[in-house]
């Protein structure tokens, strides 16, 4: 597995996006992982990140200020925008692993492109699903900041480099 990438967005009125960095573990899979999506699935899950789902990410700008969330592509690749409308586009291929900070603007670039995404919370937390709201703005912002850091990283459990970047 290559060393993580991070990346760090600030608000811009609509979107708030968060001091915490997007965290993006690429080629995260085993070579003997006989089935990607249920690797992943179980991988979040060992860790505390469940109320998992296997879809698509939204073509239009969304973010969460109720949960932290985590996205492993577990088929094809995907063009993501980050960060709301000041924000960058990344790519994510099979097998990579994306962390979402609360507040951090997100969607798919390609909603019609063949790809599967694993998606789950901290300790299975309910999401919320906010647009580009301006009239939100504060409020969620009131909700991100109170929100409890995640106990374990997706990824690598207890003492995974999420810990220590987003302490």
């Amino acid at each position: 597995m290559e060393e993580p990438v991070l990346y760090y967005f600030q608000g811009d009125g609509i979107t708030p996006n968060n001091s915490l960095p997007v965290i993006v573990y690429r080629q995260c899979i085993p070579a003997e992982a006989e089935d990607i999506a249920d690797y992943l699935e179980h991988l979040f899950i060992s860790n505390n990140w469940t109320n998992n789902w296997r879809d698509i990410v939204l073509a239009w700008n969304h973010y969460h200020s109720s949960t932290h969330e985590v996205l492993g592509i577990s088929k094809g690749s995907i063009k993501l925008h980050l960060g709301g409308k000041h924000g960058k586009v990344i790519e994510a291929q099979e097998g990579d692993v994306l962390i979402i900070p609360a507040g951090v603007g997100h969607y798919s670039l390609e909603p019609d492109k063949d790809y599967e995404v694993i998606g789950g919370y901290p300790e299975g937390r309910t999401w919320d699903m906010i647009y580009d709201e301006p009239e939100k703005y504060q409020a969620a912002i009131k909700a991100i900041d109170l929100l409890p850091l995640p106990d374990t990283d997706p990824v690598h459990g207890e003492n995974g480099p999420l810990i220590k970047w987003w302490k």
